[in-house]
């Protein structure tokens, strides 16, 4: 079946056109006269009338023959104290915090007050970043005097003592609210920790705050009208992506060395590849969703972004594993990282699906082909496959994540004019799909499984961009008052939905950038519980990509 994903022509909306179009849409006398070309222009029609023998997937989540116990019973290998070469890095990593610790260089209290001055300082920008919703100066002190005195005593409780990390203000952390970028969620602190950062919080880790997101997560950049637009560090003109467009900033920025970020329809990815960092959104259910806000159940995941492949990894394997409050979590395989950085590629099959992996711009197809090229000097088999009915998918996934926000926002009638414009439009949308329509997606899912399953018996990853984009400038006009660009939408999630609405791993990581200096991703798909072999091929580009670090730069050289 030919190649059938398009790129959409749809107006771009600023100011007071997008609230006034909103407000049109969003009318009961008008939307009948505006909603049918939207819903249109998206392609729900087409899935309307598609006939099925499937029965409908309601989660993505693939019954492992061998169950996790626990978390990882062999953990990776703590960095070690030796110096090494990473000046392709560019970037302050976990290692280099972990080394000058135990080499008595540096203090977890000192490396809070370098945190603590980097979140202001990079508000002070122009336009300012607007990284973080929220820090609390006198919880970062009190965290890191602990780790200060542990490592002190040399009893640390892992390898992340002390070590910065931000938390994305969708996930439950002591003492904040959770807002997950409104103006009225997150009254109240949240009163218990969420499960990942609860993990994080027992291996030592600098909680050090929450980063800003694009309201609701509802889509795939870096506005917010309430917390502030959130500007990427390579050009702060520029887009960071989103939804995880604080932590993406965060990262990028070397405010901490890894942040942790959500993803419904690639919204840890998308601000990894724009602002140039590693991102890995996991296997469905890997990662406890407990204490996350539930904006999209069958499509949400948790996980990492990092400044490098190792900080990512070494995350992973704290945050990962069964969750005994949390069913969907209890139905996984053993979590394991052996041969992660294995430091070639040797034997594995890997999938391009050229027409799809060339809808991108021109440097982001050059970036990514070449990579490609490195990876079969390093033993890598290449592949050409095929993925029908990708179009399908996309309008699949469309369907179910809208349709899942805007049945978790309709607890909040009286603050429906309190979200930004943008922000209601896409609600409106997901308010007008059917229970028709949501069972033709879960049956779609079912097909794309197998449509999937059946591509992975010939390859062991499939490689494609991350984003059709590399990060586009916001126009002035938007700065405040927010902006609507479905048609950049869809180049930002070409190649993302997939690992949404199938529950598929995936990572991004860096492998260029286009001639004004912004990052270029490539993202890795694998099969169900195989990230493992994701951080191998992230690893593997690493070793064979010199970073550079953005003009917007905070962190401290260690």
């Amino acid at each position: 079946m030919d190649y059938d994903l398009k790129s959409l022509n749809l107006p771009k909306l600023y100011g007071k056109m997008l609230s006034l179009f909103a407000g049109l849409v969003g009318s009961k006398v008008t939307r009948p006269l505006m909603i049918g070309s939207l819903l249109e222009n998206g392609g729900i029609p087409k899935l309307q009338k598609m006939k099925f023998d499937e029965e409908p997937t309601l989660f993505p989540l693939i019954i492992p023959e061998i169950h996790a116990s626990g978390h990882m019973e062999t953990p990776m290998k703590e960095p070690s104290n030796e110096r090494t070469s990473r000046d392709h890095l560019a970037y302050t990593t976990i290692r280099d915090y972990a080394q000058a610790y135990r080499q008595g260089k540096m203090t977890p209290l000192q490396a809070a007050e370098q945190v603590i001055a980097a979140i202001e300082k990079s508000d002070k920008t122009s336009p300012a970043m607007h990284a973080f919703s929220a820090s609390d100066t006198e919880d970062i002190r009190r965290q890191a005097e602990v780790s200060t005195e542990l490592l002190k005593k040399g009893k640390p409780r892992s390898f992340l003592e002390g070590v910065p990390v931000a938390i994305k203000d969708e996930v439950d952390l002591v003492p904040y609210p959770t807002t997950v970028g409104t103006s009225f969620l997150g009254a109240k602190p949240a009163s218990k920790d969420a499960y990942v950062c609860a993990r994080l919080r027992a291996a030592g880790a600098l909680l050090v705050g929450k980063t800003n997101m694009h309201e609701i997560g509802i889509a795939t950049n870096g506005e917010n009208v309430h917390h502030g637009r959130i500007a990427n560090p390579y050009d702060l003109h520029r887009d960071t992506g989103g939804s995880s467009s604080g932590s993406g900033a965060a990262v990028a920025a070397g405010i901490v060395p890894v942040a942790i970020g959500a993803d419904g329809g690639g919204s840890i990815r998308v601000p990894a590849s724009l602002c140039g960092v590693v991102g890995l959104k996991p296997t469905f259910s890997r990662v406890s969703e407990a204490g996350a806000a539930p904006l999209c159940w069958s499509v949400a995941h948790l996980g990492p972004l990092g400044a490098s492949v190792e900080d990512v990894a070494l995350v992973y394997q704290i945050i990962a594993g069964p969750d005994p409050e949390e069913a969907l979590s209890q139905q996984q395989s053993p979590v394991a990282l052996e041969g992660w950085n294995k430091p070639d590629l040797k034997g594995l099959r890997v999938g391009v699906f050229p027409e799809w992996s060339r809808h991108a711009s021109q440097e982001i197809v050059a970036a990514n082909e070449k990579m490609i090229a490195e990876f079969e000097k390093c033993g890598a088999l290449v592949e050409n496959v095929s993925i029908p009915e990708l179009d399908a998918m996309r309008v699949a996934h469309a369907i179910t994540i809208l349709s899942e926000m805007a049945a978790c926002m309709q607890n909040y009638p009286e603050h429906w004019g309190d979200f930004a414009a943008a922000t209601r439009l896409s609600l409106v949308l997901g308010q007008e799909m059917s229970s028709h329509d949501y069972i033709q997606a879960q049956r779609m899912r079912t097909r794309a499984l197998k449509i999937f399953a059946e591509v992975f018996e010939k390859v062991d990853v499939i490689l494609t961009p991350t984003t059709a984009l590399t990060a586009p400038v916001v126009p002035a006009e938007a700065e405040s008052n927010g902006w609507s660009d479905l048609s950049t939408d869809t180049e930002m999630m070409r190649f993302v939905f997939p690992g949404n609405l199938l529950g598929l791993p995936a990572i991004s990581f860096p492998v260029g950038y286009d001639s004004n200096g912004m990052p270029i991703g490539m993202q890795a798909i694998g099969r169900h519980w195989d990230e493992a072999l994701l951080l191998r091929v992230a690893y593997n580009a690493e070793q064979r990509f010199t970073r550079k670090r953005p003009a917007n730069y905070f962190g401290e050289n260690l």
